[in-house]
């Protein structure tokens, strides 16, 4: 688990950095292709031919298509539709397919880890619940979208690298992963990007950052951090990100932030993982 707190303080930080830096200046399906390959050549040299057999890369990469290329895809598209608060909203059903999802390739049913999740969600509508606009359907389904695509490729992960008789070790596999994100964001950009690029010194450090950072080392740890934990903790931790972002948006940006809410909503998302910690040792 604490991979999983590691990666959340770290991309707490991403946040605030996208929205007052990059959002609105630099071609988003730019900034995604950007990240996912200063990520890629981050891991790349740490590959080992001996643990790539063809069905394995395939696996990677297919999870990294699908957790980061589609995924951001979607997310990126959804500001398209919705207001930021909106999209904050929508994302907190994360923790919700997560759960569903590993219980239904896992063939089982864990109640507990089901109530801890729908904890989370709670927790996370009372910190970031503003309003809806009247046209929100669309967005809400693009969100989703990107939650599934998010949720699908932790699970997928966690149970590839469990199903494994001799597991690898996780850094010399995980530039495929990378690999498959890249398939999925080099011709999004190529076909939807706009000439919209970085105009500063600063904004090209953000996009390194993010790259080498908050791409390549936080994926990497959190996807290392899901095999560790039960699905149901890895669950909640999906939200745990929204009052860690606001914290140091709060602290470095002075946005106005409720105390209370942030509050009630982070004990929420504590008593949360409360319940999924209990649960460990229950029946399904």
């Amino acid at each position: 688990m604490n991979y999983l707190i590691g990666v959340t303080l770290l991309w707490s930080f991403s946040f605030s950095l996208i929205g007052v830096y990059l959002a609105g200046q630099v071609d988003a399906y730019f900034s995604v292709l950007t990240r996912i390959a200063l990520a890629m050549l981050v891991f790349l040299p740490f590959l080992q031919r001996r643990w790539l057999t063809p069905r394995l890369v395939c696996q990677l990469m297919a999870l990294g298509a699908i957790q980061l290329g589609i995924m951001y895809l979607f997310y990126y598209h959804s500001f398209l539709l919705l207001t930021v608060p909106e999209v904050l909203v929508f994302t907190i059903f994360t923790p919700l397919y997560v759960t569903l999802l590993y219980d239904l390739l896992a063939g089982r049913f864990k109640p507990t880890y089901l109530w801890g999740a729908l904890l989370a969600v709670a927790g996370a509508a009372v910190i970031r619940f503003d309003g809806l606009t009247e046209r929100y359907v669309l967005g809400f389904l693009v969100v989703q979208g990107a939650n599934l695509c998010f949720a699908f490729g932790q699970v997928g992960y966690k149970m590839l690298l469990a199903r494994q008789t001799d597991p690898p070790p996780q850094l010399a596999i995980f530039g495929c992963f990378y690999l498959g994100a890249l398939v999925i964001a080099l011709p999004a950009w190529w076909l939807l990007g706009q000439p919209h690029y970085p105009t500063s010194t600063g904004q090209w450090g953000i996009l390194l950052w993010l790259g080498v950072g908050a791409s390549g080392v936080g994926y990497f740890l959190w996807n290392k951090g899901a095999t560790q934990v039960s699905s149901g903790v890895l669950a909640i931790m999906n939200n745990a990100l929204i009052p860690a972002g606001l914290v140091v948006n709060l602290l470095l940006w002075n946005k106005e932030t409720d105390l209370t809410r942030l509050s009630l909503g982070a004990l929420l998302l504590l008593t949360s993982l409360w319940v999924c910690q209990r649960g460990q040792g229950r029946p399904s």
